[in-house]
């Protein structure tokens, strides 16, 4: 069992940026392959960005090739998600989530966290 908590959205001017961190409980976190996945008002939920169990790959949905950037401290169990050159369709709330396979999708993903909201104003 993997408890996963996120923090670090907030409000911030469209250009902007923010941190997201996705704390991780128990001792198998490097056993987890990690992804940030984000559901808009009135939208499905949408992939994000995917890491492997090491940091070595990493994936990205085509909408946030170059501004985004996934990362994750094994020693520390978080993930995390830098997000630059923020715009107006980014606002969402933001899940991470741990699961079996490097995937540009949730499939694979066991656990979830409770999500942290992203605003961003134009």
């Amino acid at each position: 069992q993997v408890q996963l908590v996120e923090s670090g959205g907030g409000l911030v001017q469209a250009g902007g940026s923010l941190r997201l961190s996705c704390a991780a409980s128990g001792r198998t976190f490097s056993t987890y392959v990690m992804g940030w996945f984000r559901q808009a008002p009135g939208k499905e939920r949408e992939f994000v960005a995917t890491i492997s169990r090491s940091g070595g790959r990493t994936y990205y949905a085509d909408f946030v090739k170059g501004r985004f950037t996934i990362s994750r401290d094994n020693v520390k169990n978080t993930v995390y998600l830098q997000m630059n050159s923020l715009k107006p369709e980014d606002t969402a709330n933001y899940y991470c989530a741990a699961g079996t396979l490097e995937r540009m999708s949730d499939t694979g993903m066991r656990y979830w966290g409770k999500g942290t909201l992203v605003t961003v104003s134009s």
